[in-house]
Order: structure tokens, then sequence, then C-alpha cells
């Protein structure tokens, strides 16, 4: 059954609204759009009247969205992103389909962007779109078919295939041991301890495969990993790094190890898609590919 015309606005009304919503102001908007202030302004004078709902606060020239509106604002931006994003599958690989796949930027680049070759040649039919994002999302509000995970198979609404599994080690600059003995793992309480955003427990768990309970561990945190690692290179602390990125700075000696070897992390990479995905050709190759690339016993890529 078809919807009324009330409730289905035009995409020009729509796209002004969230373009309103974003920038916070007619003229960034219809800058943005590349229209007249005065064409966004009857564009939203527009859809409120056929809404027949108070969207917008006026005073004087200046507008802003109500609640309501914004958070219709936000689901029209989704929707928005949804209808690109099936235009650009179209236009761009219309016969073998395409992956919109949101990836970990250190593993993905070290990990799964060194094999796509690989992939490439299998399926040539198939365009694999990479994005970067650090944490869990919603896959209804961000238009992504699939996700590199790293953390537990519990992602709401997906599923998974497990990857790879991950051991760290515990890594500083040579001049923040200098005049100090670290005789066991919790002397390195004694330290300042580099944190990643997206693995707050990273620590305690390191502690607690040692056999210390340390009780809450803080220090500084950074989002990536690329970025905890100059920390450490510059003597800021102690940082807890995945053994397959500390190699070539162990060998020439700007790192050393802090205490101890590589330690399992808990844990591990996932390939994770919504459950009404499943079935979709492009993702079934690329997922099927994948499972032949998650041995543990293969070492990451240098």
């Amino acid at each position: 059954m078809s919807s009324p015309r009330r409730f289905l606005p035009s995409l020009t009304a729509l796209r002004a609204l969230e373009a309103l919503h974003r920038s916070g102001s007619v003229t960034e908007a219809a800058a943005d759009l590349d229209l007249s202030q005065s064409a966004v302004s009857r564009q939203l004078q527009a859809l409120e009247n056929q809404l027949g709902k108070t969207l917008f606060l006026r005073d004087g020239r200046r507008m802003t969205l109500t609640p309501e509106a914004a958070d219709y604002a936000r689901d029209i931006r989704a929707a928005l992103q949804a209808i690109t994003q099936a235009s650009v599958k179209l236009t761009v690989n219309p016969a073998g389909g395409s992956l919109d796949l949101a990836i970990l930027p250190t593993f993905g680049m070290r990990w799964l962007v060194p094999r796509l070759p690989d992939f490439a040649r299998a399926h040539p039919e198939v365009t694999i779109n990479l994005s970067t994002r650090l944490k869990p999302f919603s896959f209804v509000s961000e238009p992504f078919d699939a996700a590199i995970h790293f953390g537990t198979a519990d992602w709401p609404g997906t599923h998974a295939l497990r990857l790879k599994a991950e051991q760290v080690v515990a890594v500083c600059a040579p001049d923040l041991l200098a005049g100090r003995r670290i005789a066991r793992a919790a002397d390195l309480l004694s330290l300042p301890l580099l944190h990643i955003e997206t693995r707050p427990d990273a620590w305690s768990a390191w502690f607690a495969a040692h056999g210390v309970v340390p009780g809450p561990v803080t220090g500084m945190v950074y989002d990536q990993f690329s970025t905890i690692t100059q920390a450490a290179l510059h003597g800021l602390g102690v940082a807890l790094l995945p053994d397959y990125l500390t190699e070539q700075d162990l060998a020439t000696g700007r790192l050393q190890r802090a205490w101890g070897g590589p330690t399992p992390s808990p844990g591990a990479y996932y390939l994770v898609w919504p459950v009404e995905k499943a079935r979709d050709p492009a993702l079934a190759k690329f997922r099927d590919w994948l499972a032949g690339q998650t041995e543990d016993e293969d070492p990451l890529p240098r």
C-alpha cells in the first residue's frame, strides 16, 4: 500500500532540512546545497506546511530546528545516505555488485589490504569500498554492508566470522627504563601507562594474565595505534601494542620490551554483517574468501 503524499516530501526539501540540521544556519545550508537562501527557506517552509507540524523556531531571520525536527533530520540523513549508497552501487558496478566495508585503520591496512589482491583476482566482478571506523555503530544509520571489528561476537543484529586472535607486547622507549629495574609485571605500575580508547581494559587484562590485580589502571588515552605508538616512541609511557606492530621498532632499538613477551588479548578480530545482508551476493563471496584467510598461525603481513 502506498503512503499518503503528505509523508513523502520532496528530496530537495529533505536535503534542505538535513543541511540546516548539520550546518546550523540557512546561510551555510544554502552554500552547501548550492542554492540561494530564499530557495532553501521556501523548501523548509513547504516541508513544514506539508507535514502540518512545527519544525522550526524562528528568531528574526534565524531558524533552528525543534527537538522533534532534529530527530527527524537524523533519520532523514540516514535515509539520504542509503539512497546515495544504493545509487553509487548501481552506477559504479551494476553487474558484480559492491561491498561497503568498515575497517579498523591499523588492522585493515596491515592485515586485510595486503590480502585484497588475491580476492580481486578471484572475484574481479566485485568492488570493495573501504572506510575506517574505530567503534561499533548501527548498520541502520551507517551505509555499510559489513565491518571488521575487534572484541567479541556480540554486535547486536549481526552474524560474525572470527578472523584472528591478537597478542600484545608491553613496550616503551629505552630512556623510560634508564636507571630502573623492572623485575616483574607489577613493577610496570610505577611507570606511566598508555591506553587505547577502543580497549579500555587492556592493561587490566594484561596484568591479570601475569598474576597481578592492580585495581584501577589510569593513564593517557589515545584513539588509534598510530598515535599511541608515537607516544611510546617519545617516552610518554609504556604501551600495549599488537606484536606485529612492534617488530620493526624493537629491531631498530627505538622501542624495547618493558617486561615479558607476547600476551594473548581478550577478544579477537571479526568480520560482522547485518542479519538481513546475509544473502547479499558480494558479501557472500567476500565472506567465503575471507574464511580461508583466518588461520591464527598465519603470520600477519609485515
